[in-house]
């Protein structure tokens, strides 16, 4: 095809086997979608295409992804807003006949696969390295593990107890991801042989971090839970440990989703102890507490 089709803060432009879709930057365009910068969507992620009236004289022009070829989509499971769909472009009405020429054009590229899940991810996921803050620690991931440190002005006492943690992707088998927009959200990894466990409270669980005033906003956590999740996705299954173990232990702990062991990382050790010196010089700590913390941090060295 090779044209361009140009709508509200999104431009579609047709290849012969993808649609590249790029999203404008400005105050009107939605945070993850100015997040997401451009999509290359191959035809073969599709499973149609629908055309449909919009509001105030427009038409939406909707692809709609097969289940299992997006992971952006597969982390999002249903709960994106309209506005923040990657999928959607909108129209003004008197461009309705040649939307719907590109519909008919999208659909005659499609096969027989559309009608069927997708076996892998044929979207590309954000890439590696990210990071967001939650409401209750920082969240990193490198391409091949998934690093949580926590807060000290947020976290739980369960996740203070357990530790900062980290996570290989082949140890896990999945992410769950509910919004920042809806109550409870969260980002939860779960683990190798702990899918039908019941993981109790999100703020509760090391394996998880909490949203909330502000924290973990859509255009921060999902780009990151859909890169986890195509790593995991793609990733073998691990050998030789059956589940996560929690840092500086050598058994396995009675967490959901095991932690794997490991030396905690100085910087972030020396990273805990300047936010304790700012919490203890804004009076939010005492003394004996500052102390006490602080030298718990140094013996984990």
């Amino acid at each position: 095809m090779g044209d361009v089709l140009t709508g509200f803060h999104t431009v579609w432009e047709f290849n012969a086997d993808s649609v590249l879709i790029r999203f404008e930057r400005g105050i009107r365009t939605p945070k993850l979608l100015q997040a997401l910068g451009e999509r290359r969507i191959p035809y073969e992620a599709l499973a149609g295409v629908e055309l449909t009236p919009g509001k105030r004289g427009t038409v939406v022009l909707r692809a709609v992804p097969r289940p299992g070829a997006d992971p952006l989509m597969d982390a999002a499971d249903g709960q994106l807003k309209e506005g923040c769909d990657p999928y959607r472009l909108v129209l003004p009405a008197e461009r309705e006949t040649l939307a719907e020429y590109y519909a008919e054009e999208i659909r005659a590229a499609l096969g027989p696969e559309a009608k069927t899940p997708a076996d892998a991810y044929v979207v590309a996921a954000p890439t590696a390295p990210m990071a967001f803050k939650a409401y209750d620690g920082k969240a990193s991931f490198d391409g091949s593990s998934v690093a949580f440190r926590w807060f000290w002005t947020g976290a739980s006492s369960a996740k203070w107890k357990a530790g900062d943690q980290r996570f290989q992707v082949g140890e896990l088998t999945g992410v769950e991801w509910r919004s920042p927009e809806v109550f409870n959200g969260h980002l939860r990894l779960v683990a190798r042989g702990a899918e039908g466990a019941e993981p109790g409270a999100a703020d509760q669980n090391p394996a998880a971090v909490v949203f909330g005033m502000g924290y973990g906003l859509v255009h921060d956590s999902l780009p990151f839970a859909a890169a986890v999740l195509e790593a995991v996705r793609t990733s073998s299954p691990a050998s030789g440990l059956a589940g996560l173990r929690q840092h500086g232990a050598s058994g396995t702990g009675p967490v959901d989703n095991q932690q794997i062991s490991a030396r905690p990382d100085p910087g972030h050790i020396a990273d805990r102890i300047r936010h304790l010196g700012e919490l203890h010089q804004a009076g939010l700590l005492t003394d004996d507490e500052f102390t006490a913390k602080k030298t718990e941090l140094l013996a984990e060295l």
